[in-house]
């Protein structure tokens, strides 16, 4: 009855018992279901799939921990059941008990599923980047002296912004080049037709050059530019951009977002940007270099 209480309070009352947690975060009351299957009051099966669903509802905070190739126990070791006990009433600490935990997952006695929602080795040390780049940055706001604070950020934060476009971005390898770009619905990247019936198209994206050579992006003039927006049929030019002296130059594994912008005709060999719903629209690359055709998913 006593393992039915055990399921049952595991997934009804995670938002109760969060306050309760003690020290070492282990929730006080699993305290109870230790005792009872120390004493005998409910079976090793009861406990360990107690235990199972306690660490899958994220309630119970084991360690990381290797399973071993040997799985030498088929039962659970008495020292473990002599710890649940002493743990109960105290005797030994929340980690001393944690240990044993640990022990029956290594050795496969408790099977702890992978959550499908858990990030993957990849997307933990991501993170894990990210937060060390973040503590970074934090340092160099002690730096008194502006110029050099400035110089700390940069390079701290141009990381960051390169990381994020490699989290959140699609990538296009063109060339020396890899072009980041997160969707036309992100940051910096728009699409809206305003109240006199101007489509406006904003671009931005991330251009990392993966070369070890120095490497130029080029748009000088709406007419001399290697990105334009194509529907299959017409070629769009940009009404902004801010390519510096019309072009952006790469050193070896050096990044810089860049922004193009398509809408009203501003001249020199533009053009102005149209809408059609019924088409397909493309960001396209044109460099000497290499080509590529972005899609753009646009829609209204």
């Amino acid at each position: 009855m006593k393992g039915a209480i055990l399921a049952i309070a595991a997934t009804l009352l995670v938002g109760s018992i969060t306050p309760f947690v003690n020290a070492e975060g282990v929730p006080a009351w699993v305290k109870n279901n230790a005792g009872w299957w120390a004493d005998g009051t409910i079976s090793e099966t009861e406990f360990v799939s107690g235990v199972q669903h306690l660490i899958k509802e994220g309630i119970l905070k084991v360690p990381p921990t290797t399973i071993s190739d040997e799985k030498t126990h088929q039962s659970i070791p008495i020292w473990v059941k002599n710890n649940a006990g002493w743990w109960a009433d105290g005797t030994i600490t929340d980690g001393e008990f944690l240990n044993g935990i640990q022990h029956l997952i290594k050795i496969g006695i408790v099977n702890v599923p992978i959550s499908e929602n858990s990030p993957s080795q990849e997307e933990s040390s991501s993170s894990s980047e990210l937060v060390a780049l973040e503590a970074e940055l934090d340092k160099c706001a002690e730096i008194v002296t502006a110029y050099k604070r400035i110089d700390c950020e940069k390079p701290i934060k141009k990381a960051i912004t390169l990381h994020t476009y490699k989290m959140t971005a699609e990538k296009f390898d063109v060339g020396p080049i890899t072009y980041y770009w997160p969707g036309v619905s992100s940051e910096g990247n728009e699409f809206y037709i305003t109240p006199t019936g101007q489509p406006i198209l904003s671009i931005r994206m991330l251009a990392e050059n993966i070369s070890p050579e120095t490497t130029a992006i080029n748009c000088t003039s709406p007419q001399i530019c290697a990105y334009d927006v194509w529907d299959g049929e017409k070629a769009f030019k940009y009404s902004g951009m801010d390519f510096t002296s019309g072009q952006i130059v790469l050193n070896p594994g050096d990044s810089r977002e860049f922004n193009i912008l398509f809408g009203p005709n501003i001249g020199y060999g533009g053009t102005e940007f149209e809408y059609d719903s019924s088409k397909d629209y493309f960001f396209r690359i044109n460099e000497d270099f290499g080509t590529a055709s972005i899609p753009l998913n646009l829609e209204q």
